[in-house]
């Protein structure tokens, strides 16, 4: 098993089994499955104070899922990114695709391995696609009155892609883009019967958390599109949607992501099309 793996299926084990653990070993789930890339350099004291709990709880995790103890579950997490985009620069990710390919790749060459990446991806989160999660998101979004749209950094170019073709739809549209650092402004007319689409991947971006966090207290359901059911985000959405990026030369891809996306508007656009032509012939039949 690819190491990435390895950390995506304990982050599973632990989603699958979390409502059993204990308080403490709940609130260790947490981190760890919002730091899987700080869990490279952390120390089983960093973990203990973040959680407000003894270093022994920590061990006791570890053990629960099999592991003999800190150190050995740590290494899941330095084997998978230790070298990945998340621990390191953009120029520090070139450097070493090059040391690990000395010989000088073509430029095509690397499109094609980025791309076959991608090709796998988005087959594997077709194969894998939870349907029932799938239909209850297409409803919350067709039983909405506003649509607000929230993701950052990395996530933007998806968020800015909903609301693009969200608002050809005859749904009214408010995209969170946090431009000036005014996300607190642009999501403070969120209400109830409003729905907040929240897009964020590890390490997940604080203003997304914020936006999610007003929805719930302002009974908005959210519609999370997130890499893990533990993501903090995924934790206050009514409907969530997990995807799983490659990465290939310590790059995450955006296809799958982007492919989700787009395979939401067009299930929501095909309903709403539908509602239309069921109200035009009631009312010719009128």
């Amino acid at each position: 098993m690819a190491q990435a793996s390895r950390v995506e299926e304990l982050v599973r084990r632990v989603a699958d089994e979390y409502d059993a653990l204990s308080k403490q070993l709940k609130t260790i789930a947490q981190y760890v499955t919002e730091n899987r890339q700080q869990m490279v350099v952390v120390r089983i004291r960093d973990i203990a104070e973040a959680c407000r709990v003894q270093p022994s709880a920590v061990v006791r995790f570890a053990q629960h899922f099999g592991f003999s103890g800190f150190s050995e579950l740590q290494a899941v997490f330095r084997d998978a990114y230790a070298n990945s985009a998340s621990t390191s620069s953009y120029q520090q990710r070139i450097r070493a695709v090059i040391s690990k390919h000395p010989a000088k790749m073509k430029s095509a060459e690397l499109a094609r391995s980025f791309m076959d990446a991608c090709q796998s991806g988005i087959a594997a989160i077709g194969e894998n696609l939870d349907a029932r999660a799938f239909e209850a998101a297409v409803t919350l979004l067709q039983d909405a009155r506003h649509i607000y749209i929230m993701g950052v950094r990395r996530m933007f170019p998806v968020a800015s892609y909903l609301g693009y073709v969200l608002l050809r739809t005859r749904k009214r549209v408010i995209m969170v883009d946090a431009m000036g650092g005014m996300y607190r402004e642009q999501i403070e007319g969120l209400a109830k019967g409003d729905v907040l689409i929240a897009i964020s991947m590890a390490p997940y971006g604080d203003e997304t958390r914020h936006c999610t966090e007003v929805a719930v207290e302002r009974q908005a359901p959210v519609l999370a599109i997130t890499d893990s059911p533990l993501s903090p985000i995924a934790r206050a959405a009514a409907v969530t949607l997990t995807v799983q990026e490659a990465e290939v030369y310590n790059f995450r891809a955006l296809a799958c992501t982007m492919s989700l996306a787009q395979s939401l508007f067009i299930a929501l656009a095909y309903r709403l099309e539908l509602d239309l032509e069921r109200a035009e012939e009631k009312g010719r039949e009128a």
